[in-house]
């Protein structure tokens, strides 16, 4: 693995999984598309990297946010944080569940290019109609108990590539009538010990003799692209909306259609 294809990696992990866009389906993707045949570009120990880039990205930036639920949640549980620190590990458990329950198919039969397009085009659609169709009326703290779940286990479904953890929990989020940036601001709180949670099962299979120059460059990447994303897409959602991401979408999963047709 070159530094340059480290670097890309990165990138699109750090953009991929805090845009609803899907980072699986553009790991997935693109080494395909660019007939990058190394296999460490897939391995296992390249994807906790990668993963723990974005961990510090989004842990980095709600960092705070994380400590005042946190403090709330184990001192005063009933209060408004205290309530959403219980939310956000409720949302968490069926991810982690169904994660655990599929891992191996979300790592080979759930990654094919035809599969992997039509599932960024039918989740793209899905978030086209329901964020073009749905009320903004709640905030953050509008959130109850079975929104949260709701929201985890529409967070379960993404273990499938192309589906995008962050689309699928802020579809949910836009469904349930949360305005766009709580609805990816819950989003990206619950990311964290999601994340965490899958970079602590795939440690099992890392090897620190695979940390080379470019693992740590995707790394960083992962981080730096991570952190930009998340500060994009709040303050974006403050007057746009999510119907550019949905198109994006359909464009991308139609063009990966075409290339899979072509290729046979």
């Amino acid at each position: 693995m070159t530094v340059f294809q480290a670097l890309i990696m990165g990138l699109l992990q750090g953009v991929g999984e805090f845009l609803p866009i899907s980072s699986s389906a553009h790991l997935a993707l693109f080494p395909w598309v660019m007939n990058w045949t190394n296999p460490q570009l897939n391995s296992l120990t390249f994807d906790v990297a990668l993963h723990l880039g974005t961990l510090v990205a989004v842990v980095g930036y709600f960092w705070r946010d994380w400590l005042n639920y946190g403090i709330a949640g184990l001192t005063r549980p009933r209060s408004a944080d205290g309530r959403i620190f219980w939310y956000l590990v409720a949302a968490s458990v069926p991810g982690a569940i169904v994660g655990l329950l599929l891992e191996k198919q979300a790592a080979t039969v759930f990654r094919t290019p035809a599969l992997v397009a039509v599932m960024l085009i039918l989740m793209g659609a899905i978030l086209y109609w329901v964020d073009a169709n749905m009320s903004q009326l709640k905030d953050i703290s509008h959130i109850g108990l079975s929104d949260s779940i709701f929201i985890g286990l529409s967070q379960a479904v993404a273990v499938i590539p192309g589906v995008s953890r962050s689309g699928a929990t802020m579809t949910a989020g836009r469904a349930l009538g949360l305005n766009r940036e709580a609805a990816a601001r819950f989003s990206f709180l619950m990311s964290a010990p999601i994340i965490f949670g899958a970079g602590v099962v795939a440690l099992r299979h890392f090897s620190p003799a695979e940390v080379t120059l470019p693992v740590i460059v995707g790394v960083v990447a992962a981080a730096v692209s991570g952190a930009l994303s998340i500060s994009y897409l709040l303050k974006y959602l403050q007057r746009g909306t999510f119907l550019v991401f949905a198109w994006y979408r359909l464009l991308a999963g139609l063009l990966v259609l075409a290339l899979v047709l072509v290729r046979r």
